[in-house]
């Protein structure tokens, strides 16, 4: 298990940097948090430590946004937030994008849980007091 504090910003890229070396074989992260909690501000920084120069932004319409890195690898950054079936993420192809072996980070997957897979790491992002976050990760 990983767990640690956001007291400000600038703890931002060093959590990420420690998230990932925490888990270095796994590839699938599902970020569980309310609206408003640091999903996307957390993905973005994880992209930045993985190489990637690309805008990251939620894909709360699209569902998915795909980025490359400086090594050539490509991240999957889904949004299931406006999910109303599974069918949806079927229809997606999530499948291919969960097996790919490329990282996939995961917004709201409460809304498709029974499709993933064992193994991914479930991120939890609490807010506290005056701007805290509170993260923990634990492999499923």
């Amino acid at each position: 298990m990983f767990q640690t504090q956001l007291s400000d910003l600038s703890m931002l890229q060093e959590t990420a940097k420690l998230l990932l070396n925490h888990f270095p074989e796994e590839r699938i992260f599902a970020f569980y948090g309310s609206m408003g909690a640091g999903k996307t501000t957390l993905i973005k920084a994880i992209c930045r430590e993985l190489g990637s120069k690309d805008y990251v932004t939620s894909p709360t319409f699209a569902l998915i946004n795909e980025y490359s890195t400086s090594n050539g690898s490509v991240i999957y950054h889904f949004d299931f937030y406006r999910i109303k079936k599974l069918e949806e993420a079927y229809d997606l192809g999530y499948e291919d994008y969960i097996y790919s072996g490329n990282y996939c980070f995961i917004e709201w997957p409460e809304m498709i849980e029974s499709l993933l897979p064992d193994g991914i790491v479930a991120v939890s992002i609490k807010e506290g007091d005056k701007g805290v976050r509170h993260l923990e990760a634990t492999k499923m």
